[in-house]
């Protein structure tokens, strides 16, 4: 077999990666009853579904938050680090106010209020370590139109 004929060969092979689609969203947590009374508040609505190892929340344009017991999750968890939820706002504005909610509300703040090279944003922390993200993106109308002659 000729090596063009085996990349054919190997690429007919492959499942379809334009078919896979981004459905859920796990996060391993110490106590999932715990972490779903937090993401309640924080989301404004209850879970669609609970027991003591596992929520699930509806988190918006199909996508699914799960909260699994890092004590029970198979293969083993390992702890959690370098990623984010986000949580997009309309503008600068509400990026202050929800600032200002979870605050009060006594999350941590690993960043206030901050202007980056992609919008307005801040940081907080779930009791888990999970880093969420808010952010008010830069509007499209805001920046120059370029247009071709």
């Amino acid at each position: 077999m000729t090596a063009s004929q085996t990349a054919s060969t190997t690429a007919a092979a492959k499942p379809d990666a334009a078919k896979l689609t981004l459905d859920f969203v796990l996060l391993h947590v110490d106590s999932p009853v715990a972490s779903a009374a937090f993401y309640t508040d924080l989301l404004g609505r209850p879970p669609v579904e609970a027991s003591p190892t596992f929520a699930m929340f509806k988190a918006g344009n199909g996508l699914m938050l799960g909260l699994w017991s890092r004590h029970t999750v198979e293969p083993a968890s390992t702890p959690p680090g370098g990623g984010e939820i986000a949580f997009t706002v309309a503008d600068e504005a509400a990026v202050r106010d929800l600032h200002a909610d979870w605050s009060d509300r006594g999350l941590t703040i690993l960043q206030p209020p901050t202007a980056m090279d992609f919008g307005h944003t801040f940081v907080a922390q779930d009791p888990d370590g999970h880093r969420l993200r808010v952010f008010a993106p830069h509007r499209e109308e805001a920046l120059p139109v370029r247009v071709r002659s």
